[in-house]
């Protein structure tokens, strides 16, 4: 039994891993394009390092090992972007606007749902040093473009601001663990219970609370929105702010959703969800999280995305195109063979040279072939009907 993985733990087999590759290849070209430069992190760091300006929310996704050389406890990451937001503060530590990206694996202690892999590879873009919502606009835009790049173009991509329900707590004057018991209730829209909770809490607080899950739809929802919430100054900025996205991405199919927390605790302004019509949950997540650079010495605005390039792949293999193979036959010393073969394989052809007596024919790449045609070398396709 010693060939069995852990559960939600997967080989990529080799159609799986080229779309995989394919897929990494063309959307890293696609940011380096944008001005985004590639960093590639470790995969182990001291845990406290890796937890650092999560809010926490990462401490019972990541494993935990100890060093045999420092004694220290280190974290196998479970998500990648502290990891940038730390090499921008304290590694690079330039003036002015830095374009980050990634792309690699991490490891979750359980799955994300029950179909999700615990090692997704993890693919994202960040910008550091903008606090202004026009990184926010290109963020958004990036995010979308490298959807439909992967041929898996967002139905939907939904809109919220953690703002809001932050300055309903603070005028409410709420404590911790009231604030994180409504904050589960909102993320799973559970009105009835999120009723009760609120039941003993003074207007128009209660009535603002309980009008968060009913606020998702189009644009429309932004003037439900402004009618139904105390106009407290940062509830005003942040509704100013999603419709100044609105009228930036016009061409985008943007929704908003004010009761989407996701990551309340790590975010600190506009959040944002890419929604595919073949997939059940969100197919790239992002979102404002400034400030998370303080603890590696140096604080700066920040916005970024991130997708998970396994699930990516799994959309699109469908409808992806299988590469077919030139077959080359195996004859000693024939240098005119080995110039045709070289040839080809300039051209970015994949050519599979058969090694001396290698039973097997052509095997599952291969659907054309090198044959000599009267001293020339020709490509013909292969006949499987025999």
């Amino acid at each position: 039994m010693n060939w069995l993985l852990p559960e939600h733990i997967a080989d990529a087999l080799p159609s799986e891993a080229a779309q995989i590759e394919r897929l990494r290849r063309a959307l890293l070209d696609l940011f380096r394009v944008h001005g985004y430069e590639l960093v590639l992190p470790p995969l182990l760091e001291h845990l406290d390092s890796l937890l650092t300006g999560s809010g926490q929310d990462l401490k019972l996704r990541t494993f935990k090992l100890v060093d045999q050389l420092s004694g220290r406890t280190l974290g196998v990451r479970a998500d990648i972007t502290p990891q940038v937001a730390r090499i921008d503060a304290h590694l690079l530590n330039r003036q002015g606007v830095t374009r980050l990206c990634y792309c690699d694996s991490v490891l979750h202690t359980l799955p994300a749902s029950l179909a999700a892999s615990r090692e997704p590879i993890q693919l994202g873009a960040e910008v550091f040093g903008y606090a202004g919502l026009a990184a926010d606009r290109e963020v958004i835009r990036l995010m979308a473009d490298a959807l439909n790049a992967a041929g898996v173009p967002a139905a939907r991509i939904d809109l919220g601001h953690v703002g809001v329900f932050r300055a309903l707590v603070d005028a409410a004057g709420l404590d911790g663990e009231l604030e994180g018991a409504l904050l589960q209730l909102l993320q799973a829209k559970d009105v009835p219970r999120l009723r009760e909770r609120c039941s003993s809490m003074d207007e128009p607080w209660r009535s603002a609370l309980l009008a968060l899950p009913e606020l998702y739809g189009d644009v429309t929802t932004l003037a439900v929105a402004a009618r139904a919430l105390p106009a407290l100054p940062p509830i005003t900025t942040a509704l100013n702010a999603l419709r100044e996205l609105q009228a930036a991405l016009p061409d985008l199919p943007l929704s908003f959703d004010l009761a989407d927390l996701r990551g309340y605790r790590y975010h600190n302004g506009v959040v944002f969800a890419a929604y595919h019509a073949a997939f059940p949950s969100a197919v790239a997540l992002g979102g404002r999280y400034d400030g998370v650079g303080k603890s590696f010495g140096r604080e700066r605005p920040a916005t970024g995305f991130s997708l998970d390039l396994r699930e990516l792949a799994r959309l699109t293999s469908a409808r992806g195109e299988r590469e077919g193979a030139v077959l080359a036959p195996y004859v000693a010393d024939c240098s005119a063979l080995a110039e045709a073969i070289a040839a080809l394989r300039a051209q970015g052809e994949v050519v599979v040279e058969l090694l001396p007596d290698e039973q097997g024919g052509a095997g599952p790449l291969c659907d054309r072939q090198l044959v000599d045609a009267d001293g020339q070398w020709v490509i013909r396709a292969i006949n499987r009907d025999g």
